[in-house]
């Protein structure tokens, strides 16, 4: 589930952290600029596990920080397709089932891997396993929060640089007296880095049903 990534970077510390010791600063620079976010076709970073190298420091002309190249690595979650993980239910729609690990939310467990006949509840909001017994079939619901266990099936990078600005023309304004035209829906944003599981393999699914 976590993995050491060996990374270089170039480290800027602005002249106002220069009475702090050097590994101090680089320390919180690195963690400062990738704790918390997504790598592309690295994973998400968790947070600086050490140092293995630095270079000299320069100051340039026209900028008072010093700049040190940094050799070290990464504490990164990027789990390997197959490996079993436990989460919680965060909420169910018509797409699946939305995981969440507490620090990392974008997981789905799309409706052809779920444990099957599976039906969604429009009512609940929830998706629920129709369990065939010798009594008849029972509803399992999968109620959010509800911790559960799935295996990783694939991983999506959508890369969600910056890019650079619109080559349409720009838009003339309308003639005194007329209303402007409605502005288009803003995109719905990708999440940089998203799981996919299954549940569709006997052992996995809610703990509860297999606990109990």
């Amino acid at each position: 589930m976590f993995v050491l990534v060996e990374m270089i970077d170039t480290v800027r510390i602005p002249p106002w952290n220069f009475q702090r010791q050097l590994n101090e600063a680089i320390d919180e620079e690195l963690n400062k600029k990738l704790a918390n976010k997504v790598v592309y076709s690295v994973g998400l970073c968790i947070c600086l596990f050490d140092v293995i190298k630095l270079d000299d420091s320069y100051i340039f002309p026209g900028d008072g920080a010093s700049h040190t190249k940094v050799q070290f690595r990464y504490v990164v979650f990027h789990p390997f397709l197959d490996e079993i993980l436990v989460g919680k239910i965060k909420y169910c729609s018509q797409e699946g089932v939305h995981v969440t690990m507490g620090f990392f939310d974008d997981i789905l467990i799309p409706p052809e891997s779920l444990q099957q006949p599976a039906k969604f509840d429009e009512a609940e909001q929830v998706w629920l396993w129709e369990y065939e017994t010798d009594e008849g079939a029972h509803d399992l619901y999968m109620d959010q929060g509800e911790e559960i266990r799935f295996r990783v099936t694939d991983e999506i990078f959508v890369d969600t640089s910056p890019t650079g600005p619109s080559s349409a023309e720009p838009e003339c304004p309308p003639p005194p007296g007329e209303a402007a035209a409605a502005p288009a829906e803003d995109v719905k944003k990708e999440a940089p880095y998203t799981l996919i599981g299954t549940i569709c393999e006997p052992g996995l699914g809610l703990l509860s049903w297999w606990n109990n």
